[in-house]
C-alpha cells in the first residue's frame, strides 16, 4: 500500500491510498471464502462452488466490495500514521480506479485536529494568589460539625425563632383559587433555611405549635414555574410541630466524640492544618487557571465545527449523569427550567469551545516543548492512585491497570506536565 498527501486546507487532508493489484487478490481470495456458503449454483454443495464459477454467474466484481471493507480499515490506519494526521471525524472514501490488472485507488478526504498559533506562554505575568485561614474560617468548620451532630428535640410551646425546624400543613392561593403544586400536608421547614419562597419562612417567626398563619408572597421573577412568577400568592398554614436543634457543647467531650482527637484544642489544630492544605491546594488550582487562560487567550485556533458538537454532546451526557445522581435527569431539568434541548445546547456550546481550545493549547505546548512521558512518571502516577483507592497490594494493582488502556493516564500526566512548566515559567506578582 502507498499514500500520498495532496493537501491540507480548512482543516481538511485529502490524500490518497494506492492498493496494489497483488494485496487486492489477496482480499478477493479472502472475500470468497467469508462468502462462498451464500451462493447456490446448481451443480455444486453450498460453500464448495470454486470462486470462477461464482464471478462468471455473478460477475467479476461479486466481491469487490468485501474486498474493500476487507482492505480500507488497515489501508486507512497506515496511511494517517505515515503521514501523520490527527482525524476527528468519519472520513469520505471516494474509489478513482477499480479495474482488474490496475492497482486500487481511493482518494479520501477528512477533518483533522487543527493547527495551532501559539501566543506568548513563557513569562505569563499574573497575580500573586493567595488563601490565608483565620480563626473564624476554623470556628466556622468547628460550628458545622456541631451542627451536624446536634440533637433534634420538641421545642414546646414557646414561639417559633430562627433556626426551628417545623412540620407544616399549608394551602396556597391566587385570586382567591387554590393553584396547582400549592398544597402539601406535613412538609418539614427550617426557618431561616431559605428553601422556601422569599418571606415564607420568616413570617412564621414568633408563632406556636398548633397555630393557623396567613402568609403572604411574591413568586420571584425568575421562579422555575413561568405561570407564577410575579404573582401574589395568600398560604395558609396551620403549624403542627415546633422543635429546635440542641447542640453539644464544644469542649474535650466533644473533640473525642467527634474525632481522633483527647483535646478540643488538639481537634481545632487538626481543622486548621485541614484547611491551610485546603487552602494551599485552591491557591495551586486558581493560579494554574489564571496563567491557562491567558495562555488560552493569546493562541489562536480553527475547531471544526464536529469537534465543538462532540464536545456538546459529552457535556450534556456528562451532566445528565450528574443531575441522575440527585434523581433528575436531563429533559426533567428542561421542564423545570422551562428551557428545550437546542437552546441549552446554545448555552453550553462556549463552554465546549473553551475546553476544547484550551486542550489544543496544551497540547500544542506539549509537542512543541517535547515534553514526554515515561514509564516512571506512569509508574509514580499509579502508586498515587493506587494510596488514593486503598490499595494494599501496590503492584498489583498497578499490573492490573497497566493491562487496561494507560492513554487517558498518559495524557493526564503530559497536561500536568504541560501546567507545571507554564507555572514555573510564569511572573507573579
Amino acid at each position: 500500500m502507498n499514500s500520498v498527501l495532496e493537501k491540507k486546507e480548512n482543516n481538511k487532508a485529502f490524500f490518497n491510498i494506492e492498493i496494489g493489484e497483488d494485496e487486492f487478490e489477496k482480499a478477493i481470495q479472502k472475500a470468497y471464502l467469508k462468502n462462498r456458503n451464500r451462493f447456490t449454483i446448481p451443480g455444486f454443495r453450498r460453500g464448495k462452488v470454486p470462486r470462477k464459477i461464482i464471478e462468471m454467474n455473478y460477475g467479476e466484481g461479486v466481491f469487490y466490495e468485501e474486498a474493500l471493507n476487507i482492505l480500507l480499515p488497515e489501508a486507512y490506519d497506515e496511511a494517517i500514521d505515515k503521514l501523520e494526521l490527527e482525524p476527528v471525524d468519519t472520513p469520505d472514501v471516494d474509489i478513482e480506479q477499480l479495474e482488474k490488472g490496475k492497482p486500487i485507488i481511493i482518494k479520501v478526504e477528512v477533518i483533522v485536529k487543527p493547527e495551532v498559533k501559539l501566543g506568548n506562554y513563557k513569562s505569563i505575568e499574573v497575580e500573586k494568589v493567595e488563601y490565608n485561614v483565620t480563626d473564624e474560617d476554623i470556628d466556622k468548620e468547628l460550628k458545622a460539625v456541631q451542627e451536624m451532630n446536634g440533637r433534634i428535640i420538641d421545642a414546646g410551646d414557646r414561639e417559633t425563632k430562627e433556626g426551628d425546624i417545623l412540620t407544616i400543613d399549608f394551602e396556597g392561593y391566587i385570586d382567591g383559587e387554590q393553584f396547582e403544586g400549592g398544597t402539601a400536608e406535613n412538609q418539614e421547614l427550617e426557618i431561616g433555611a431559605d428553601r422556601f419562597i422569599p418571606g415564607f419562612e420568616e413570617q412564621l417567626k414568633g408563632k406556636k405549635k398548633g397555630e393557623d398563619v396567613e402568609v403572604k408572597v411574591t413568586f420571584p421573577e425568575d421562579y422555575f414555574e413561568e405561570i407564577l412568577q410575579n404573582k401574589e400568592a395568600l398560604f395558609k398554614v396551620h403549624i403542627h410541630e415546633v422543635k429546635e436543634k440542641e447542640l453539644p457543647i464544644l469542649d474535650d467531650e466533644f473533640a473525642k466524640d467527634v474525632s481522633e482527637f483527647d483535646t478540643l484544642e488538639e481537634y481545632k489544630e487538626s481543622i486548621k492544618e485541614k484547611l491551610e492544605k485546603e487552602a494551599k491546594n485552591k491557591e495551586k488550582v486558581e493560579l494554574e487557571n489564571r496563567i491557562i487562560e491567558k495562555v488560552v487567550e493569546a493562541s489562536e485556533v480553527d475547531i471544526p465545527n464536529v469537534m465543538i458538537e462532540r464536545q456538546v454532546e459529552n457535556e450534556i451526557n456528562e451532566f445528565d449523569y450528574r443531575l441522575k445522581l440527585q434523581g433528575l435527569d436531563i429533559n426533567q431539568y428542561l421542564g423545570l427550567t422551562n428551557t428545550d434541548l437546542e437552546a441549552f445546547k446554545e448555552q453550553i456550546t462556549p463552554v465546549a469551545e473553551k475546553k476544547i481550545k484550551t486542550d489544543l493549547v496544551l497540547e500544542a505546548i506539549a509537542k512543541g516543548e517535547n515534553l514526554e512521558v515515561s514509564d516512571e512518571d506512569i509508574d509514580k502516577e499509579l502508586e498515587k492512585l493506587a494510596k488514593e483507592y486503598n490499595q494494599e497490594d501496590v503492584e498489583k494493582f498497578k499490573e492490573n491497570m497497566k493491562k487496561g488502556d494507560l492513554e487517558y493516564l498518559k495524557s493526564g500526566i503530559m497536561r500536568d506536565k504541560t501546567i507545571e512548566l507554564l507555572v514555573n515559567s510564569a511572573k507573579l506578582n
